[in-house]
């Protein structure tokens, strides 16, 4: 007779092992912190020293913070007859405004002929156009002097806005923003008896808002920026933009630091806050413009 025995093993339990705890230091909000501080110390600085007067900023040993507050460089800026700042930035506004306006109607066109429309010879355009990119914009300050002094544009805005309007980075970008686009839109308002021009400013330019807006604000901030050209084809006095304009207050043998930044101040409040509105504009066009070639 055989008996047979049964050996119980015992039982063991499993315990999940306790999670760590680990301090979560936001390292990404501290990096980018510290960036966006990086990249406004020079404008904090010049707001600051705008700020001081002619005596401390003349000093050797430099503070980021004013020991005395003086507004002396904005009431020479600004009060001064020599210097009418206030005619200088209406002619900035007017040409970057004008010139902004301008390049939208004609990169518009021409990038949706580009991007959409079947002709000969489109690939060959299309490559012309974007080789320009690639010409520096200091070789063309001769001939372009030459076409303005030819149309008796010196000495006028004109000479500062018209010349810039076809350029080919606004085709090359709106190019690559109406390829994302989807064409099923187009097909279907072709289907209903629409023509291209009524898709054009019914369907493209609507959905097209973003990159616009993107297109707009880099037009003005160039022209806005823009130094060399307006120094060569401007010459009167109230004629100039802001940009040469401010060159003017520094002399041949001082330069007034103070009164020059409250001019730099002046110059970057109209940028600061056209950015601030179309910011977000901005990250939309620049992030679909890139997204099919």
């Amino acid at each position: 007779m055989s008996t047979t025995t049964t050996t119980q093993r015992p039982s063991t339990t499993v315990t999940a092992p306790e999670p760590r705890t680990r301090s979560r230091v936001p390292w990404r909000a501290i990096f980018l912190g510290l960036l966006a501080l990086l990249f406004l110390t020079p404008l904090l600085w010049m707001v600051s020293t705008s700020l001081k007067s002619t005596a401390e900023v003349s000093q050797a040993d430099l503070s980021f913070i004013p020991k005395d507050l003086s507004t002396d460089g904005y009431s020479k800026i600004l009060g001064a007859p020599q210097t009418p700042v206030g005619q200088w930035f209406l002619n900035s506004m007017i040409a970057a405004t004008g010139q902004a306006l301008l390049v939208l109607v004609v990169a518009t066109m021409a990038a949706y002929a580009l991007a959409r429309l079947s002709f000969p010879g489109k690939r060959i355009i299309t490559a012309l156009v974007l080789a320009t990119l690639f010409v520096p914009p200091i070789s063309l300050l001769i001939p372009n002097y030459v076409i303005v002094a030819n149309l008796g544009w010196l000495d006028s805005l004109s000479a500062v806005i018209i010349p810039g309007a076809a350029g080919a980075f606004g085709v090359f970008f709106l190019r690559q923003f109406f390829m994302s686009l989807p064409v099923e839109l187009e097909e279907a308002a072709l289907l209903d008896g629409a023509n291209r021009f009524k898709i054009f400013l019914t369907i493209i330019v609507p959905l097209s808002r973003p990159a616009l807006a993107t297109l707009a604000l880099l037009t003005f901030l160039t022209n806005w920026n823009d130094f060399l050209w307006p120094l060569y084809v401007l010459f009167s006095p109230e004629r100039l933009t802001i940009q040469p304009g401010l060159s003017t207050l520094q002399s041949a043998y001082t330069t007034d630091y103070a009164t020059i930044l409250a001019g730099g101040v002046i110059a970057s409040i109209p940028v600061l806050i056209l950015f601030l509105i179309s910011q977000r504009f901005v990250i939309e066009g620049i992030a679909r413009g890139g997204l099919k070639g």
